[in-house]
């Protein structure tokens, strides 16, 4: 019977998948090699090897109420799309509300995770740990969760840049970059139209003499603010726009696309990809066009080579005397402390039934949570996973044979590579609604729609033509949230320094959050304590 479990990493996944494992009345033990929590989101003065690492100006892409997590809306006082410092102090509450510090063991390395001798029978886990002073530990535990991620390993493609060895400049990987500082009136190339690629060049254009942006491919680019200056993500991510969507893919696509080309052309600027926009995530920057037409940063093709200070594109162009270039190339997933048969692959992806269990296991006892991409944001996805993998470990839910779960591994990796552009820097995607609700079928908290139409036809049509924001999958089963239909209620009013909601609040006696919504009433009450 699995009763400890070990949780790899303290970032949001790990935060959520500690949570979830206290909500089946599991024992987690965090282990986190840094000192605090946050994971990518805690922006590093230094970079740190072998952690996720963030630039000072990152603004997180999903909006707050898109990227919540499910039972533990956002305070009212945060921006819509939070600066890396907010989302970092959104995640310190979430740790509070729910006293998850408690289980977390910080600057402790997890070195090894193995079976046991008698894992067939016991499904245990021998996990060895080092302390940053050197001791070596080992403890068994019934089940593992893996959260480590996968932004810990810059991938630097030097190989495929001829003479760079002899460049007279400086380079380095986008994991490198904290800020401007250093680059005034130099010019630099960045490498890479990602959204990394894309926040850099932003950010360099405001000091730089010049900046290149090389994009081999191109990308479609889309604002965080949209329609009426409402959050761009809470327009057409309803569950009626995901059946448009199947029914007609080419038809929403290409709609789309004219209506991004409309605020700016994608052609003219140089930046029209060959792929459709569902095929690839897009770029989510506001600044790009701004800077583009106003000549700060200038987008060419892909590099050839390099000579001396100089950069030959593929169209023939040189640039001369360029004193930088930021390589911004994406990473490589790794897990050295894995067994290397837990970590066989389905094309460029790991094989993992629905992205969590690997298949081989003869006790469904390990899974992986937050290694996972779609078009949304990760919070949600790592804590529907966490939700259904600790119910697995407990025994409430089971897995199809090994052979099953092969098929259906190695048929969703075909669609994959079918409707997405993956590759070994985008290894996998997922259609975002679909994949939640899939998970959430198998958790028990799938909204029922036609149920609700004849039961709450308001809160039915807005689970259906509104935003699915998280909250949708705590309004019944396992975990179910009494301010989940509140919350999904008030989720347009998108005022940061607004109060949304209209019940009244109970506030609990050690935290300012009401025990009937959970809901943040104010920071400054936190501050203040």
């Amino acid at each position: 019977m699995v009763q400890k479990v070990a949780v790899i990493g303290a970032g949001i996944s790990g935060l959520t998948s500690i949570k979830a494992c206290l909500d089946e009345g599991l024992e987690p033990t965090c282990f986190e090699s840094s000192h605090d929590i946050g994971g990518l989101w805690r922006f590093k003065d230094k970079p740190e090897p072998g952690r996720a690492n963030i630039y000072r100006s990152v603004i997180i892409n999903s909006s707050k109420e898109i990227m919540a997590f499910s039972d533990f809306p956002p305070p009212a006082e945060l921006p819509n799309n939070m600066h890396h410092s907010e989302v970092l102090q959104y995640l310190r509450l979430y740790g509070q509300a729910f006293k998850l510090m408690q289980h977390i063991h910080f600057q402790t390395t997890v070195v090894s995770v193995r079976q046991r001798l008698d894992f067939d029978a016991t499904g245990q886990w021998e996990v060895e740990t080092e302390k940053r002073e050197g001791q070596r530990e080992t403890i068994v535990f019934d089940a593992v969760i893996v959260c480590t991620g996968h932004f810990t390993k810059p991938h630097l493609p030097l190989t495929d840049f001829p003479g760079i060895e002899s460049f007279e400049g400086r380079y380095f990987h986008s994991w490198d970059y904290r800020n401007a500082e250093g680059l005034h009136g130099k010019r630099v190339v960045v490498i890479g139209i990602g959204n990394s690629g894309g926040d850099i060049a932003v950010d360099i254009s405001r000091v730089a003499e010049k900046v290149y942006l090389s994009a081999r491919s191109g990308a479609w680019v889309v604002g965080r603010v949209g329609e009426g200056g409402l959050p761009g993500d809470l327009i057409g991510t309803s569950r009626m726009h995901t059946v448009l969507e199947n029914l007609f893919p080419s038809w929403i696509s290409t709609r789309v696309e004219k209506k991004l080309n409309k605020a700016f052309d994608h052609k003219l600027y140089g930046l029209k990809p060959n792929h459709g926009f569902y095929t690839q995530m897009p770029v989510v920057n506001d600044d790009l066009p701004a800077r583009i037409i106003s000549g700060r940063v200038q987008v060419k093709p892909n590099v050839k080579e390099f000579c001396g200070s100089s950069v030959v594109f593929v169209d023939g162009s040189i640039i001369d005397k360029v004193d930088v270039v930021v390589f911004s190339t994406g990473y490589n997933y790794s897990f050295p402390f894995l067994p290397s048969t837990l970590q066989a692959k389905s094309g460029y992806r790991l094989r993992l039934y629905k992205h969590v269990f690997p298949p081989a296991l003869s006790q469904p006892t390990l899974a992986v949570v937050g290694f996972i991409r779609g078009f949304g944001a990760v919070n949600p996805l790592a804590e529907m996973q966490a939700r259904w993998a600790t119910r697995v470990f407990k025994g409430l839910t089971t897995l199809p044979s090994e052979e099953n779960m092969i098929k259906e591994i190695e048929k969703d990796t075909i669609t994959m590579h079918k409707r997405f552009a993956c590759s070994e820097r985008n290894p996998l995607q997922v259609d975002y609604i679909p994949y939640l609700d899939s998970l959430a079928e198998l958790v028990g908290v799938r909204p029922n729609i036609p149920w609700l139409l004849l039961k709450d036809p308001r809160l039915a049509l807005q689970i259906f033509l509104g935003p699915c924001t998280p909250y949708q999958y705590r309004l019944t089963g396992p975990g179910q949230w009494a301010g989940a239909r509140q919350a999904i209620l008030t989720q347009w009013d998108c005022k940061p320094l607004v109060h949304r909601c209209k019940i009244s609040h109970n506030l609990s006696p050690q935290f300012p959050f009401c025990t009937i919504c959970k809901y943040k009433v104010s920071i400054a009450v936190i501050k203040m304590k």
